[in-house]
């Protein structure tokens, strides 16, 4: 319980005493965490959409593929990243390893799969008589969709809020991919589990519970969101 209350301590401590190493930490994770989840909304809302509204060969092959990405192991994206950004690898010369941006596209690459699936639960949701009544109405196909996204949006803000949290609590590809180096690629997951192969448990918890305050403050705001279209004035 000492380890527990120091680790506690060591959270405030580091929050209020302006340290730049430990803010630059907690600046780098949010930084990365909300790129790559904006990256995974851009990329994932309109491939759900696509997988959701329109009939294609494979397309349940593709919607099994997004559900079956949803449960992979961030150490195999983060493998296929490492490879694919390796010297040798296909993309080594734009020399992206062991970068912010090369942690941005292993978690994109995690999250992006979560968004896929869950968007495209979300639309085939809609009742089905939403999509006439749109074009009865003379609305473009754009319209349209912006119209059944409205109508999804309380499931599609769920899925932010599911994509950041796959990515914000990630450790295996941002080591990878990243190298834990200290003012530049460390963030707080990486950073938490470099204390604790240190033995530095009350900084390791300290880490821990800053992270765990970042994701809530995050997920709070998305859920005041979400809230806000729910509860009537």
């Amino acid at each position: 319980m000492d380890v527990l209350f120091d680790g506690l301590a060591g959270a405030v401590a580091l929050l209020l005493s302006g340290d730049e190493e430990s803010w630059s930490i907690i600046a780098l994770t949010l930084r990365i965490s909300l790129t790559a989840t904006a990256i995974a909304l851009l990329i994932g809302v309109p491939l759900g959409a696509v997988v959701a509204l329109t009939r294609f060969p494979g397309r349940r092959v593709v919607l099994a593929a997004a559900n079956t990405g949803m449960g992979m192991p961030p150490v195999v994206v983060g493998l296929f990243v490492t490879v694919l950004l390796w010297r040798s690898g296909p993309l080594g010369g734009l020399g992206l390893l062991y970068t912010p941006s090369a942690m941005v596209i292993a978690q994109g690459a995690i999250a992006t799969p979560i968004v896929v699936a869950l968007v495209a639960a979300a639309l085939q949701q809609v009742d089905p008589d939403f999509r006439v009544q749109m074009r009865a109405l003379g609305a473009t196909p754009a319209r349209a969709l912006a119209a059944l996204l409205g109508e999804a949006r309380l499931p599609l803000l769920a899925g932010a809020m599911a994509a950041f949290g796959a990515v914000v609590s990630e450790v295996g590809a941002a080591q990878m991919v990243g190298g834990n180096l200290a003012g530049q690629t460390r963030v707080l997951t990486t950073a938490a589990v470099l204390a604790t192969s240190r033995g530095e448990f009350p900084l390791a918890i300290a880490f821990g519970l800053i992270l765990l305050l970042l994701a809530f403050g995050v997920n709070l705001a998305l859920t005041l969101i979400q809230q806000r279209r729910v509860v009537p004035r």
